[in-house]
């Protein structure tokens, strides 16, 4: 298998080989910068690649069973095609899978970096044996990849697990272009706008917090250094990741009664940050969610670490690979 990672800053090609016991084992991976590049440049870089791995380890197109894309939307999956997501400026409709078909001549599959990493986390991470697994980022942005009885599920046009856009609260940080939403309380972004509030507040009043001692302060928080300044006892910050652990608790209890999953895997900031915001989320989520739903649900951090972004596109590969044969 051949998974392709497209990120706004860096892509990756990585090979993976299928065990029996039914996991992936990485070969091999190079990683490059996307740069701001015109995308028939990008792809060319991505052939050579391609190219490169397949010839280090003896391989010839006929012997990779598919090649899977994993890259932010907005995309089509059905005709393989990328559609201007914002980190990707100019790649307007960009016929990947047919290009990479036509180079390589290998089965290829592309999803939106959600669902790849549902699929990864269900196959290969804390999903693993279970037919109902949601996958929420809680990183730059919040999105969701579910997999319903024991499917991938995109919806439509590729739109579904748009999570981030729910309103939450009529007003509150923005994310997803809505203030309020999901996305706003449970981001990296909007973890920092609820910090940035809150210093303010105190700034106005002649005191400070731990990870704004002044105004000059303002534009370097973050939510790690929030985080941090969490971990060491602040109070203010503290209560920061309450407030997003409390709005996670909201959003996760409307997709516990509303699809009924066994598991919901979280990654990135949930994973890091998991005894800031967990306890507040649990306590929500016993208080909102129907009893016989919440009592079959696991909410667990995502199980494949740094790695999961080349998990991910192998799993598009393996999925590929696995629709092309029913």
């Amino acid at each position: 298998m051949i998974g392709i990672d497209i990120g706004g800053t860096k892509c990756v090609v990585v090979l993976g080989e299928c065990s029996a016991d039914g996991n992936i084992r990485i070969l091999e991976k190079k990683r490059f910068p996307t740069g701001h590049r015109p995308w028939q440049e990008v792809m060319e870089q991505f052939y050579a690649e391609t190219e490169s791995v397949l010839s280090s380890h003896r391989l010839t197109p006929v012997q990779i069973e598919a090649i899977g894309i994993s890259c932010g939307g907005p995309l089509d999956s059905k005709r393989g095609l990328i559609m201007s997501p914002p980190n990707l400026p100019g790649w307007d409709n960009v016929p990947i899978v047919e290009l990479f078909e036509k180079r390589f001549g290998i089965p290829t599959g592309i999803q939106n970096d959600a669902n790849a990493c549902a699929l990864a986390e269900w196959k290969f991470g804390a999903g693993r044996g279970a037919d109902n697994v949601l996958f929420l980022t809680f990183g730059t942005g919040m999105g969701a990849g579910l997999i319903l009885d024991g499917r991938l599920y995109s919806g439509t046009n590729d739109m579904a697990g748009e999570v981030g856009h729910m309103a939450m609260r009529p007003f509150g940080p923005v994310g997803y272009g809505k203030a309020g939403s999901f996305e706003g309380f449970c981001s990296g972004g909007g973890i920092a706008q609820l910090a940035k509030t809150r210093a303010m507040e105190r700034l106005q009043m002649g005191e400070h917090t731990a990870y704004c001692p002044d105004a000059s302060a303002l534009e370097s928080v973050t939510a790690q250094s929030v985080a941090e300044a969490a971990a060491a006892g602040d109070p203010d910050a503290r209560d920061v990741y309450r407030t997003s652990g409390e709005l996670l608790g909201e959003g996760l209890s409307l997709l516990i009664d509303i699809l009924n999953p066994e598991v919901i895997v979280i990654g990135s900031i949930f994973a890091r940050a998991h005894d800031l915001l967990w306890p507040a989320a649990e306590e929500t989520i016993r208080r909102e969610t129907l009893s016989h739903a919440r009592k079959v649900c696991r909410v667990v951090p995502a199980g494949l670490g740094e790695q999961i972004g080349d998990y991910a596109a192998l799993s598009v590969a393996v999925y590929t690979a696995s629709l092309r044969q029913n």
